[in-house]
């Protein structure tokens, strides 16, 4: 099992969280679509060659985004990545995988 979590602005959490629920991540158990989330702020500089979903190359953007975290079994994790990267708005998601063990 692994647990997935990613960084999206509000505008595509919902359809961000769908796409990964649609291709199984987030159950647990008998329940499905599960995930925990909370509000908070990210930053980053699009560098010259990047072609960003929001702000300016060269400068520094601050936006609201919301952290996304849930399960994912093991033999869905690249699916789970691919549908994250295909929903998702920004060119470079933020996103960080961890690998769980059962205790």
């Amino acid at each position: 099992m692994y647990k997935l979590c990613f960084f999206v602005p509000e505008s595509h959490l919902v359809q961000t969280k769908q796409a990964l629920f649609d291709v199984g991540a987030g159950r647990i158990g008998d329940y499905d679509s599960c995930a925990w989330q909370c509000l908070g702020q990210g930053q980053f500089r699009p560098r010259e060659g990047s072609d960003p979903y929001l702000g300016k190359q060269g400068e520094v953007e601050v936006v609201y985004e919301y952290k996304v975290e849930l399960v994912c079994e093991d033999n869905l994790i690249r699916e789970a990545l691919s549908a994250l990267k295909q929903a998702h708005p920004y060119e470079e998601p933020a996103y960080e995988i961890f690998r769980m063990e059962a205790l």
